[in-house]
């Protein structure tokens, strides 16, 4: 059974083992706790199969917007939806609380996850040069209307 529940310090170890495996510049476990516990702007939620954490997205909330700041699934899950899941929690979630906007950035040459929030209808609205500091490569910029 696939569920979307509030990330909890018992899945910080989960979670940056995730990140590892999905980033070329993964978040500390330190700055993944710190998002958890000590920043109050941050929400975070795992994305579970049968009771194991298979994923997780955070997002900051900002006046009426709310940013992505990361989402990932494990090797072994992705292409089965299970990423699509995880962004309609994460929408819901806006949606349930009245926010206007959802805004993130993601690699210029990530296609796969362009085109799944293209799915979920984020737009393209600018780039910022030379974002990501492990390659020098341009962010994309997506925006969504609540």
């Amino acid at each position: 059974m696939v569920d979307v529940r509030k990330m909890t310090m018992d899945d910080i170890d989960r979670v940056y083992e995730i990140e590892v495996q999905s980033f070329k510049t993964p978040w500390s476990k330190d700055s993944i706790t710190k998002e958890v516990v000590e920043n109050t702007l941050a929400e975070y939620f795992v994305l579970t199969l049968d009771q194991n954490v298979i994923g997780y997205g955070g997002m900051w909330l900002i006046m009426d917007e709310l940013h992505i700041t990361n989402v990932a699934v494990t090797p072994e899950y992705r292409g089965k939806g299970y990423s699509s899941v995880l962004i309609q929690s994460l929408i819901d979630f806006g949606k349930e609380r009245k926010f206007k906007h959802m805004t993130l950035e993601v690699r210029f040459g990530n296609s796969v996850a362009i085109a799944l929030y293209e799915k979920f209808g984020f737009v393209s609205v600018g780039k910022r040069p030379k974002y990501y500091v492990d390659t020098g490569e341009d962010a994309l910029v997506m925006w969504k209307e609540l």
